[in-house]
Protein backbone atom coordinates (compact mmCIF):
# COMPACT_ATOMS: atom_id res chain seq x y z
CA UNK A 1 0.00 0.00 0.00
CA UNK A 2 1.73 3.79 -0.97
CA UNK A 3 2.78 5.81 2.02
CA UNK A 4 -0.11 8.26 3.53
CA UNK A 5 -0.10 11.03 1.17
CA UNK A 6 0.10 13.58 4.42
CA UNK A 7 3.20 11.91 5.32
CA UNK A 8 4.90 12.03 1.69
CA UNK A 9 3.73 15.72 1.35
CA UNK A 10 4.80 16.65 5.14
CA UNK A 11 8.61 15.09 4.22
CA UNK A 12 8.78 17.06 0.97
CA UNK A 13 8.48 20.15 3.31
CA UNK A 14 11.91 19.02 4.84
CA UNK A 15 13.91 18.98 1.25
CA UNK A 16 16.08 22.49 1.56
CA UNK A 17 15.40 24.54 -0.98
CA UNK A 18 18.56 24.84 -3.85
CA UNK A 19 17.64 28.94 -4.41
CA UNK A 20 21.26 30.46 -3.49
CA UNK A 21 19.90 31.47 -0.01
CA UNK A 22 21.10 29.24 2.09
CA UNK A 23 24.74 28.76 3.23
CA UNK A 24 27.04 26.10 3.45
CA UNK A 25 25.75 23.49 6.17
CA UNK A 26 22.38 24.66 5.87
CA UNK A 27 21.17 21.37 4.33
CA UNK A 28 22.37 19.37 6.97
CA UNK A 29 25.57 18.63 8.80
CA UNK A 30 25.76 14.87 9.31
CA UNK A 31 28.03 12.47 11.83
CA UNK A 32 28.92 8.78 11.51
CA UNK A 33 30.53 7.48 14.52
CA UNK A 34 32.02 4.20 13.81
CA UNK A 35 34.73 2.51 11.98
CA UNK A 36 37.03 0.33 14.21
CA UNK A 37 39.89 -2.08 13.17
CA UNK A 38 37.86 -4.72 11.14
CA UNK A 39 35.07 -2.27 9.62
CA UNK A 40 35.83 0.28 7.32
CA UNK A 41 33.04 0.01 4.20
CA UNK A 42 29.91 0.59 6.60
CA UNK A 43 30.72 4.23 8.21
CA UNK A 44 31.80 5.04 4.48
CA UNK A 45 28.54 4.01 3.05
CA UNK A 46 26.79 5.53 5.90
CA UNK A 47 28.60 8.63 5.49
CA UNK A 48 28.90 8.65 1.82
CA UNK A 49 25.35 8.25 0.97
CA UNK A 50 24.74 11.37 3.17
CA UNK A 51 26.40 13.14 0.53
CA UNK A 52 24.25 11.23 -2.49
CA UNK A 53 21.18 12.66 -0.85
CA UNK A 54 21.94 15.59 -0.13
CA UNK A 55 24.15 16.51 3.07
CA UNK A 56 26.54 19.85 2.59
CA UNK A 57 29.02 18.08 5.42
CA UNK A 58 29.69 14.40 6.24
CA UNK A 59 32.02 13.57 9.03
CA UNK A 60 33.07 10.09 10.55
CA UNK A 61 34.12 9.79 13.99
CA UNK A 62 36.29 6.76 14.14
CA UNK A 63 39.26 5.01 15.58
CA UNK A 64 43.10 5.49 14.13
CA UNK A 65 42.96 1.99 12.94
CA UNK A 66 40.26 2.54 10.03
CA UNK A 67 41.08 5.96 9.10
CA UNK A 68 43.49 5.55 6.47
CA UNK A 69 41.47 3.34 4.88
CA UNK A 70 38.22 5.60 5.18
CA UNK A 71 40.20 8.78 3.95
CA UNK A 72 41.15 6.69 1.23
CA UNK A 73 37.60 5.89 -0.08
CA UNK A 74 36.59 9.33 -0.97
CA UNK A 75 38.17 12.95 -0.41
CA UNK A 76 34.60 14.35 0.33
CA UNK A 77 34.20 12.94 3.48
CA UNK A 78 36.08 14.49 6.91
CA UNK A 79 37.33 12.02 9.00
CA UNK A 80 38.14 12.36 12.33
CA UNK A 81 40.39 9.48 14.18
CA UNK A 82 39.64 10.74 17.49
CA UNK A 83 38.15 7.23 18.84
CA UNK A 84 41.80 5.73 20.51
CA UNK A 85 41.62 2.74 22.95
CA UNK A 86 45.17 4.40 24.55
CA UNK A 87 43.32 8.02 25.22
CA UNK A 88 41.69 9.70 28.15
CA UNK A 89 38.08 9.47 28.61
CA UNK A 90 38.16 13.30 29.25
CA UNK A 91 39.98 14.05 26.25
CA UNK A 92 37.88 12.10 23.82
CA UNK A 93 35.10 13.40 25.99
CA UNK A 94 36.46 16.74 25.06
CA UNK A 95 36.92 16.80 21.89
CA UNK A 96 33.49 14.84 20.87
CA UNK A 97 31.80 17.18 22.67
CA UNK A 98 32.91 20.55 20.32
CA UNK A 99 32.67 18.11 17.47
CA UNK A 100 29.02 17.09 17.63
CA UNK A 101 27.91 20.78 18.50
CA UNK A 102 28.56 21.16 15.05
CA UNK A 103 26.65 18.64 13.07
CA UNK A 104 22.87 18.28 13.31
CA UNK A 105 22.30 14.74 13.64
CA UNK A 106 24.99 11.81 14.26
CA UNK A 107 24.62 8.42 12.97
CA UNK A 108 25.81 5.83 15.54
CA UNK A 109 26.91 2.14 15.25
CA UNK A 110 27.94 1.70 11.34
CA UNK A 111 31.48 -0.30 11.65
CA UNK A 112 31.39 0.23 15.76
CA UNK A 113 32.26 -3.15 16.42
CA UNK A 114 32.17 -4.59 20.33
CA UNK A 115 35.74 -3.59 21.31
CA UNK A 116 34.83 -2.38 24.56
CA UNK A 117 36.59 0.96 23.57
CA UNK A 118 34.44 1.22 20.90
CA UNK A 119 31.21 0.94 22.80
CA UNK A 120 31.91 2.90 25.44
CA UNK A 121 32.83 5.91 23.45
CA UNK A 122 29.63 5.38 21.52
CA UNK A 123 27.82 5.29 24.72
CA UNK A 124 29.56 8.62 25.69
CA UNK A 125 28.61 10.04 22.30
CA UNK A 126 25.17 9.17 22.41
CA UNK A 127 25.04 11.18 25.83
CA UNK A 128 26.72 13.90 24.49
CA UNK A 129 24.12 13.99 21.61
CA UNK A 130 21.04 13.29 23.68
CA UNK A 131 22.52 16.56 25.83
CA UNK A 132 22.71 19.03 22.83
CA UNK A 133 18.81 18.02 21.54
CA UNK A 134 20.46 16.49 18.34
CA UNK A 135 18.80 14.09 16.09
CA UNK A 136 20.00 10.36 16.53
CA UNK A 137 20.58 7.12 14.68
CA UNK A 138 21.19 4.33 16.09
CA UNK A 139 22.08 1.02 14.13
CA UNK A 140 23.98 -2.03 14.13
CA UNK A 141 26.44 -2.53 17.03
CA UNK A 142 24.98 0.59 19.04
CA UNK A 143 21.87 -1.88 19.60
CA UNK A 144 23.42 -3.51 21.88
CA UNK A 145 23.80 -0.96 24.17
CA UNK A 146 20.64 0.30 23.87
CA UNK A 147 19.42 -3.53 24.99
CA UNK A 148 22.04 -3.70 27.87
CA UNK A 149 20.55 -0.29 29.08
CA UNK A 150 17.53 0.60 28.13
CA UNK A 151 18.02 4.49 30.23
CA UNK A 152 20.42 4.68 27.17
CA UNK A 153 17.92 6.13 24.70
CA UNK A 154 14.55 5.56 26.85
CA UNK A 155 12.38 8.62 26.37
CA UNK A 156 14.46 10.29 23.78
CA UNK A 157 12.19 11.11 21.09
CA UNK A 158 14.95 12.45 18.67
CA UNK A 159 16.07 9.20 18.07
CA UNK A 160 15.31 6.17 15.58
CA UNK A 161 16.84 2.95 15.71
CA UNK A 162 16.84 0.87 12.59
CA UNK A 163 17.31 -2.89 13.81
CA UNK A 164 17.18 -5.67 11.25
CA UNK A 165 15.54 -8.91 11.96
CA UNK A 166 17.90 -10.68 14.04
CA UNK A 167 18.26 -7.27 15.91
CA UNK A 168 14.65 -6.75 15.92
CA UNK A 169 14.12 -10.05 17.60
CA UNK A 170 17.06 -9.61 20.43
CA UNK A 171 15.57 -5.90 20.71
CA UNK A 172 12.27 -7.04 21.62
CA UNK A 173 13.19 -9.86 24.36
CA UNK A 174 15.54 -7.48 25.74
CA UNK A 175 12.60 -5.09 26.47
CA UNK A 176 10.17 -8.27 27.74
CA UNK A 177 7.56 -8.08 24.22
CA UNK A 178 5.43 -10.76 24.66
CA UNK A 179 7.08 -13.56 21.86
CA UNK A 180 3.50 -14.18 20.44
CA UNK A 181 1.98 -10.35 19.79
CA UNK A 182 1.52 -10.20 15.99
CA UNK A 183 3.71 -9.75 13.96
CA UNK A 184 2.86 -6.39 12.99
CA UNK A 185 2.35 -4.63 16.07
CA UNK A 186 5.46 -5.44 17.94
CA UNK A 187 7.36 -2.47 16.14
CA UNK A 188 4.96 -0.32 18.33
CA UNK A 189 5.49 -2.61 21.44
CA UNK A 190 9.16 -2.03 21.12
CA UNK A 191 8.91 1.47 20.04
CA UNK A 192 6.62 2.07 23.56
CA UNK A 193 8.65 0.11 25.90
CA UNK A 194 11.73 2.54 24.86
CA UNK A 195 9.80 5.93 25.72
CA UNK A 196 8.51 6.87 21.98
CA UNK A 197 11.58 6.27 20.05
CA UNK A 198 10.52 5.52 16.32
CA UNK A 199 11.30 2.03 15.34
CA UNK A 200 12.26 1.43 11.93
CA UNK A 201 11.87 -2.95 11.41
CA UNK A 202 13.25 -3.90 8.57
CA UNK A 203 12.59 -6.45 6.29
CA UNK A 204 10.40 -7.41 3.02
CA UNK A 205 8.54 -4.40 4.19
CA UNK A 206 10.18 -1.62 6.73
CA UNK A 207 7.54 -0.83 9.74
CA UNK A 208 8.24 2.43 10.90
CA UNK A 209 6.67 3.20 14.27
CA UNK A 210 6.34 5.86 16.72
CA UNK A 211 4.13 4.86 19.97
CA UNK A 212 4.51 7.43 23.12
CA UNK A 213 2.59 7.77 26.22
CA UNK A 214 2.89 11.59 28.11
CA UNK A 215 6.54 12.70 28.55
CA UNK A 216 7.74 13.68 31.69
CA UNK A 217 9.12 16.77 31.94
CA UNK A 218 12.75 16.54 31.79
CA UNK A 219 11.81 13.82 28.65
CA UNK A 220 9.69 16.21 27.17
CA UNK A 221 11.98 18.98 27.51
CA UNK A 222 15.29 16.80 26.02
CA UNK A 223 12.87 15.86 23.28
CA UNK A 224 11.82 19.52 22.32
CA UNK A 225 7.76 18.02 22.36
CA UNK A 226 4.86 18.92 24.66
CA UNK A 227 4.46 17.05 27.73
CA UNK A 228 1.05 15.89 27.18
CA UNK A 229 1.72 14.66 23.66
CA UNK A 230 0.32 11.33 22.70
CA UNK A 231 0.52 9.27 19.62
CA UNK A 232 0.64 5.99 17.94
CA UNK A 233 1.33 6.15 14.20
CA UNK A 234 2.76 3.37 12.28
CA UNK A 235 3.83 3.61 8.10
CA UNK A 236 4.64 0.27 6.08
CA UNK A 237 6.80 0.75 3.83
CA UNK A 238 6.45 -1.58 0.73
CA UNK A 239 8.31 0.36 -2.21
CA UNK A 240 10.16 -2.37 -3.82
CA UNK A 241 13.50 -3.13 -3.37
CA UNK A 242 16.38 -5.02 -5.42
CA UNK A 243 16.37 -8.94 -5.23
CA UNK A 244 20.00 -9.25 -3.27
CA UNK A 245 20.40 -8.31 0.06
CA UNK A 246 24.01 -8.01 0.66
CA UNK A 247 25.80 -6.35 3.69
CA UNK A 248 25.98 -2.65 3.71
CA UNK A 249 22.51 -1.73 2.75
CA UNK A 250 21.40 -1.06 6.33
CA UNK A 251 24.59 1.42 6.34
CA UNK A 252 22.98 3.57 3.16
CA UNK A 253 19.39 3.60 4.61
CA UNK A 254 20.90 4.90 8.15
CA UNK A 255 23.09 7.58 5.85
CA UNK A 256 19.60 8.53 4.51
CA UNK A 257 17.60 8.85 7.44
CA UNK A 258 20.49 10.64 8.89
CA UNK A 259 20.38 13.44 6.16
CA UNK A 260 16.51 13.51 6.01
CA UNK A 261 17.11 14.05 9.95
CA UNK A 262 19.44 16.77 9.78
CA UNK A 263 17.74 18.42 7.15
CA UNK A 264 14.84 18.58 9.80
CA UNK A 265 17.10 20.39 12.17
CA UNK A 266 18.00 23.00 9.63
CA UNK A 267 14.06 23.15 9.16
CA UNK A 268 13.29 22.98 12.79
CA UNK A 269 16.21 25.75 13.26
CA UNK A 270 14.24 27.98 10.85
CA UNK A 271 16.80 27.69 8.18
CA UNK A 272 14.15 27.32 5.47
CA UNK A 273 10.38 26.15 5.74
CA UNK A 274 7.76 27.28 7.55
CA UNK A 275 7.57 25.63 10.67
CA UNK A 276 4.29 23.83 10.54
CA UNK A 277 5.71 20.89 11.29
CA UNK A 278 6.13 20.06 15.12
CA UNK A 279 9.62 18.35 15.73
CA UNK A 280 7.80 15.48 17.13
CA UNK A 281 6.59 14.09 13.26
CA UNK A 282 10.39 14.62 12.46
CA UNK A 283 12.00 11.18 13.43
CA UNK A 284 8.96 9.40 11.71
CA UNK A 285 9.17 11.21 8.18
CA UNK A 286 12.79 11.21 8.31
CA UNK A 287 12.62 7.33 8.76
CA UNK A 288 10.20 7.00 6.09
CA UNK A 289 12.12 9.17 3.51
CA UNK A 290 15.15 7.28 4.11
CA UNK A 291 13.92 3.59 3.64
CA UNK A 292 11.64 4.29 0.65
CA UNK A 293 14.92 6.20 -0.58
CA UNK A 294 16.86 2.82 0.31
CA UNK A 295 14.83 0.90 -1.00
CA UNK A 296 14.20 2.48 -5.18
CA UNK A 297 18.25 2.84 -5.12
CA UNK A 298 18.33 -1.01 -4.44
CA UNK A 299 16.02 -2.18 -6.96
CA UNK A 300 17.84 0.76 -9.52
CA UNK A 301 21.35 -0.73 -8.55
CA UNK A 302 19.76 -4.60 -8.98
CA UNK A 303 18.34 -4.07 -12.36
CA UNK A 304 21.85 -3.27 -13.37
CA UNK A 305 24.32 -5.67 -11.88
CA UNK A 306 21.75 -8.48 -11.16
CA UNK A 307 22.87 -11.10 -8.86
CA UNK A 308 26.85 -9.44 -8.75
CA UNK A 309 25.56 -6.09 -7.30
CA UNK A 310 27.20 -4.88 -4.20
CA UNK A 311 26.16 -2.09 -1.67
CA UNK A 312 28.83 0.08 -3.68
CA UNK A 313 26.43 0.23 -6.46
CA UNK A 314 24.05 1.94 -4.88
CA UNK A 315 25.76 4.95 -3.97
CA UNK A 316 25.34 6.20 -7.33
CA UNK A 317 21.67 5.60 -8.10
CA UNK A 318 20.82 7.91 -4.87
CA UNK A 319 20.14 10.85 -7.05
CA UNK A 320 18.14 9.59 -9.55
CA UNK A 321 16.41 7.52 -6.92
CA UNK A 322 15.57 10.57 -5.50
CA UNK A 323 14.32 12.38 -8.70
CA UNK A 324 11.97 8.99 -8.95
CA UNK A 325 10.63 9.42 -5.63
CA UNK A 326 10.02 13.45 -5.10
CA UNK A 327 10.74 14.78 -8.56
CA UNK A 328 13.17 16.34 -10.72
CA UNK A 329 11.97 19.92 -9.06
CA UNK A 330 12.80 18.55 -5.83
CA UNK A 331 16.73 17.05 -6.90
CA UNK A 332 17.52 20.07 -8.68
CA UNK A 333 16.28 22.61 -5.75
CA UNK A 334 13.12 24.71 -7.52
CA UNK A 335 11.44 25.34 -4.01
CA UNK A 336 8.67 26.92 -5.51
CA UNK A 337 7.74 24.33 -7.91
CA UNK A 338 8.02 21.96 -4.93
CA UNK A 339 5.63 24.20 -3.03
CA UNK A 340 3.42 24.44 -5.90
CA UNK A 341 2.58 20.71 -5.81
CA UNK A 342 1.72 20.50 -2.03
Amino acid sequence: MPVPKHIFEQLKQLIPPLNGKLHKGQSGRVGVLGGALDYTGAPFFAAMTALRVGADLSHVICSPTAAGAIKSYSPDLIVHPILREDSSTDSVKSTLSSLLSRLHVLVVGPGLGREDYMQKYARMAIQIAKDKGMFLVLDADSLLLVGQDHSLIKGYRRAVLTPNVVEFKRLSEQVDIDPNAPSKERAALVSRALGGVTIVQKGAEDIICTNTGAAGDEEAKLSKVDPSENTEEQVVVDVEGGLKRCGGQGDVLSGSIGTMLAWGKCYEDGAFGNKSIPSSRIPLLAATGGSILTRTASKRAFAKQGRSVVTEDMIPEIGSAFSAIFGQSAQRGDFEEIEGKL
